[in-house]
């Protein structure tokens, strides 16, 4: 009997360890997607020419780069079909950017996932704004525009020549993004 009882407090002793660091990494989730954002110069590791030059393809392959932008304010979400933040935060972007449209606002989407997966996510959710696929390189530019860990989502918000204004790791408010977008636009 004493063997049970012995596997019995192993398994017990798992199951609260496993317990214990999912409660962790939950912490420490919540505690990365309520910081503030980090400052511009903090994020930038990067050229605005080169962020604007980046070179990406939307769902049916054709190339798309962040410059064919410039000119507008660009709020640039990096993204995840399997990202349940994420997809709580995209439809709140699509409200804004009907909202911004026509004060020079752009969203684009850029996620490292299939790009069927990325069609068929835009349209369940209806968002109306590009959404664009690519490699590693998305990863390695969320990482250069300042998300250091690469945790999803990550918003950076680009001034018209491309230079970063504010990169945000974690969700994004619709009520605290607008607010940020009637500051920065004039």
């Amino acid at each position: 009997m004493k063997p049970a009882a012995d596997a019995m407090t192993f398994v017990t002793r798992w199951v609260f360890g496993a317990v214990g660091l999912l409660a962790a990494l939950a912490g420490l989730a919540l505690w990365l997607g309520t910081r503030a954002p980090l400052p511009p110069r903090a994020a930038t590791a990067i050229a605005p020419g080169a962020i604007l030059a980046a070179k990406f393809a939307d769902p049916r392959g054709r190339p798309q780069s962040l410059g064919q932008f410039q000119g507008k304010i660009l709020v640039v979400n990096f993204w995840a079909t399997w990202c349940a933040p994420c997809r709580e935060e995209m439809p709140a972007f699509a409200r804004l950017q009907s909202r911004w449209a026509g004060r020079n606002v752009q969203f684009v989407g850029l996620a490292n996932d299939d790009p069927g997966r990325v069609e068929r996510f835009g349209k369940d959710l209806a968002i109306t704004y590009p959404l664009w696929v690519g490699g590693d390189e998305i990863g390695e530019l969320s990482k250069r525009l300042g998300n250091h860990l690469g945790v999803l989502p990550h918003t950076v918000l680009l001034d018209p020549q491309g230079q970063v204004l504010e990169s945000r790791v974690g969700p994004y408010s619709e009520a605290i993004l607008e607010d940020r977008l009637r500051a920065i636009v004039r």
